[in-house]
C-alpha cells in the first residue's frame, strides 16, 4: 500500500514509519526537518505544516492509498497546527483524489465545545468516575490551547467528504508494545488511562484494512 505519514519525525509519525517500513508499505514521509528522519528508504517531502504550502501537501499525497497524520502541536506556541496543518491536508487530498485519511486525536476532545459541536456532552460515556471529575478536567485545563485546536480538526475531518477515522488516545507512553490494547467505538476506553504512541500507530495501520472503521470516532487505551 502507498502511505503518505504527515508528521513523521514526531511521536506517534516515527512508529508509523517504523512500523509502515517492516510491513512492506511504500512510504512518503512528510517532515519538517528531514535531518531528525531515521529512515533512509522512504521518500521525504518536506512541509512546515504550520504554514502548509498547498503545492508540497500535494506532490506529498499524489497517488497514496491513505494519509496518516500523527500532526499536533509539542508545545502551547504551537496550537493551531493541527487545525491549519489538516485543512490544508484536506484540500490536497480532495485535488489529487486520494481518500482515506486517519488522524489521531485525544480522548479529552469529545467533551471540548468547537464550531461543529457547540455543545458537546459533559462527560465522555466511556469515562468511569475518576476520569469524569479529575484526570479529564486536570487534562482540559492543562491543555486548553491544544484540545481546542484538535476539537477544531475533527470538524473539519469530519465535515469532509473524505474516508477519515479518528483515534483518540489518553496519555501517551513511548513504553515498547507488549500489552494489549482496547478499542471502543464513539467512544473513550473504559478506565483507559494510558497507551504506548507504538500501539497508537499500530491500529492506525489496522484501521486501514477495516472499512468499517470510516466515519467513525473510535477510543484506544490499555
Amino acid at each position: 500500500m502507498r502511505l503518505t505519514i504527515v508528521a513523521a519525525t514526531g511521536g506517534i509519525g516515527n512508529q508509523l514509519l517504523a512500523q509502515a517500513v517492516v510491513a512492506g508499505h511504500e512510504v512518503t514521509a512528510v517532515v519538517r526537518s528531514p535531518t531528525w528522519l531515521p529512515e533512509a528508504s522512504v521518500r521525504v517531502v518536506r512541509a512546515d505544516l504550520s504554514a502548509p504550502d498547498p503545492a508540497s501537501l500535494r506532490t506529498a499525497v499524489h497517488r497514496s492509498d491513505a494519509v496518516l497524520s500523527g500532526l499536533g502541536a509539542r508545545s502551547v506556541a504551537e496550537a493551531g497546527v493541527a487545525s491549519r496543518g489538516t485543512r490544508a491536508l484536506i484540500a490536497a487530498m480532495r485535488t489529487t483524489g486520494v481518500r482515506r485519511l486517519v488522524v489521531v486525536s485525544a480522548a479529552s476532545v469529545g467533551t471540548v465545545p468547537s464550531p461543529g459541536r457547540p455543545n458537546p456532552p459533559r462527560h465522555n460515556p466511556g469515562d468511569g468516575i475518576f476520569m469524569r471529575h479529575l484526570a479529564a478536567p486536570l487534562a482540559k485545563a492543562a491543555f486548553r490551547k491544544h484540545y481546542v485546536d484538535l476539537a477544531l480538526m475533527e470538524d473539519l475531518v469530519q465535515e469532509s467528504d473524505l474516508d477519515w477515522t479518528v483515534l483518540r488516545p489518553p496519555r501517551l507512553l513511548n513504553r515498547s508494545p507488549r500489552w494489549r490494547y482496547r478499542t471502543a467505538d464513539g467512544q473513550n476506553v473504559r478506565a483507559g488511562m494510558f497507551i504506548s504512541r507504538a500501539h497508537v500507530a499500530h491500529h492506525m495501520l489496522d484501521v486501514l484494512d477495516r472499512p468499517e472503521t470510516i466515519h467513525h470516532v473510535i477510543g484506544i487505551a490499555y
